[in-house]
């Protein structure tokens, strides 16, 4: 499980389920220390950034007044964090992302502020209750061509009854993918999106980060087998932010009522680009010093099951002319 560092100061909330009931906490939790949640009924947390300004001591009052609690340890086994905001049916969260979107892929420019908005190519990932958790495996296809980690941002939305997207605050995860698959040919993309991608539960509260650096360090058999920095923020962005927000949230599909959405902002050159492989079994360790949160997960290349569609039907058989009297 995943925490953030002590020694972060940015407000943070996170959900999570104790003895089969739902929780929201407030602050990092420090290994080992006491930590107070407060009972809360699904999706009372998402209603509380519609129906207030978002900010930490709104939240508080909304979610904590009169509210039931209890204080447990953190890391202890019988505590369950979750995906930020994930609604307990299923369905009702989508996970997106942004392509292309830093301006190393632009020649270190940003976007013109004039002119019409050209938006980022998009991809849809899948549904929300999909994200792995910090120390959860990350499957992908038995055979990958090339697979990239992409420790990303993403910005957490929740639409109200109208279908209007309320923004709450941002996470991290790392996006993995089959780069590989990609490259051979681009509109292999949607099947080069079909890895498990990993989200940290922690909510951080206020506007989208501009400044996100930290390393990534892969372990294979216990020793490092590669490492590099990142930058993921909006510093290191051609586009800007809230334009890429925008014109996603033009299309209806993402503005179902009550529907959350998770959106990844973009990747920094990674391990493929430095000639690294990832292999079955690697464990990729995404630590955003500039945040204070670290997270692992491992690798698994999972072969498929075999499919039961039967073959296609026989051709008709050539029917006998139709003769008339």
């Amino acid at each position: 499980m995943s925490h953030p560092h002590a020694h972060s100061h940015l407000p943070v909330l996170f959900e999570a389920l104790y003895e089969g009931e739902r929780y929201v906490g407030f602050g990092h939790p420090e290994e080992g220390g006491e930590q107070t949640l407060y009972r809360v009924e699904d999706g009372r947390v998402a209603a509380a950034f519609i129906a207030t300004d978002g900010s930490e001591a709104a939240l508080r009052a909304a979610l904590t007044e009169g509210a039931a609690s209890i204080t447990v340890t953190a890391g202890d086994p019988g505590l369950r964090l979750l995906p930020p905001l994930l609604p307990q049916a299923t369905g009702n969260a989508l996970l997106s992302g942004f392509m292309g979107t830093h301006k190393k892929k632009w020649g270190g420019e940003t976007a013109p502020e004039d002119g019409e908005f050209t938006p980022p190519k998009w991809f849809f990932k899948g549904f929300g209750e999909w994200a792995k958790l910090p120390g959860e495996d990350l499957n992908v296809p038995a055979r990958p061509v090339a697979l990239i980690e992409e420790p990303e941002v993403a910005l957490v939305y929740v639409n109200d009854a109208d279908g209007t997207p309320h923004y709450a605050g941002y996470t991290f995860g790392n996006d993995l993918c089959d780069i590989g698959l990609h490259r051979q040919d681009p509109g292999y993309n949607p099947y080069c999106k079909l890895c498990d991608t990993a989200l940290t539960p922690w909510l951080f509260l206020g506007p989208p980060p501009r400044t996100v650096t930290g390393r990534v360090t892969i372990v294979r058999d216990g020793a490092t087998a590669w490492e590099g920095p990142f930058d993921c923020g909006d510093d290191a962005l051609y586009y800007r932010i809230q334009d890429m927000a925008d014109h996603l949230f033009t299309f209806p599909a993402v503005r179902r009522p009550g529907l959350v959405n998770y959106v990844l902002l973009g990747a920094d050159e990674a391990s493929f680009h430095d000639g690294f492989r990832i292999a079955d079994g690697d464990r990729i360790a995404i630590d955003v010093k500039s945040h204070g949160v670290a997270f692992e997960n491992r690798v698994r290349y999972v072969s498929p099951t075999p499919s039961t569609t039967p073959p296609a039907a026989p051709a008709p058989a050539a029917s006998a002319p139709v003769t008339t009297a």
